[in-house]
């Protein structure tokens, strides 16, 4: 169901940058923003791993200094026959984790300083098991094409704006010039219908991996405690140098604050997560061991 709903946000996002392609430059328009998604899309696949590292000055960690983290990836990794993936440091209080890589061969799993701190082993396991049921289902890469061609939605409606403020509509559609009303609905409707289209496919794979991790775990309960402690300890010590962009990578999202911001986060709310990984530590298929 999960696939079907992603798959679904996704056609959803590249029809609505066909619009916006269109509203400004017609058929020519359209095939020009989808070139230029395509080509975007490329180096967020290519490249994705080594910016995000980059970014938060992310190290390799050795085994020697993390023989548990070790220990519990490459049991949760044999038990899924996944690659083992290159583990990194952040050097960062704030607790939290992420993955990234392209694929489960080029996967980097990276976990804070202060969730290594904070953590007992079995809700380190559940958080590990998360991270890798993401790579496991591809997400990273579903979360690269989502947040790219939403990012060229917003550049588009931008450009419609400015097509508007200069008198780009006012020309009729006979003479090549592009509608002033189509042209205002782009500039306005366009980047915030991209902007829910993402959430809503960042929330979907953040649940998926949920249940995914917490059965490669094999004790839903020991995530569901992990995400409680991570909820308060990213509160306590908010991540300062989080990027928006890449606030959808963490396992609770980095970045903190109320009202509208609370009301568009990219993650669902971690009572919601609890709850459902509750309901599955009483399936009898799964519980806690």
């Amino acid at each position: 169901m999960n696939f079907f709903k992603t798959l679904f946000l996704l056609t959803a996002l590249t029809l609505l940058l066909v619009f916006a392609g269109g509203a400004l430059g017609g058929q020519q328009g359209m095939m020009t923003a989808l070139v230029f998604a395509c080509v975007m899309n490329l180096g967020a696949y290519w490249f994705s791993d080594k910016i995000v590292l980059a970014m938060y000055r992310a190290q390799a960690l050795s085994e020697s200094d993390a023989p548990a983290v070790y220990r519990i990836v490459r049991e949760l990794t044999e038990k899924a026959g996944m690659p083992m993936p290159r583990i990194f440091r952040i050097p960062s209080e704030a607790p939290n984790a992420f993955a990234t890589g392209r694929n489960p061969r080029h996967a980097v799993v990276a976990v804070t300083e202060g969730i290594l701190r904070l953590l007992e082993e079995e809700e380190l396991k559940g958080v590990l098991g998360h991270e890798l049921a993401h790579v496991q289902h591809r997400d990273i890469l579903i979360a690269s094409v989502a947040a790219t061609i939403a990012g060229a939605v917003s550049m588009l409606s931008s450009m419609a704006r400015w097509a508007l403020m200069f008198g780009g509509g006012r020309r009729s559609d006979r003479e090549g010039g592009a509608n002033p009303l189509v042209l205002l609905i782009t500039a306005i409707v366009a980047p915030f219908a991209a902007l829910l289209i993402q959430l809503a496919v960042s929330r979907s794979r953040e649940f998926g991996a949920d249940e995914g991790g917490a059965q490669l775990a094999g004790n839903p309960l020991g995530l569901a405690s992990a995400l409680r402690k991570l909820d308060a300890g990213s509160r306590r010590t908010p991540m300062v140098e989080a990027n928006p962009t890449t606030a959808h990578l963490f396992i609770v999202n980095p970045l903190r604050g109320g009202g509208i911001v609370k009301l568009f986060s990219t993650h669902p709310p971690v009572e919601e997560r609890i709850e459902r990984l509750e309901r599955l530590s009483r399936s009898p298929k799964l519980g806690p061991h």
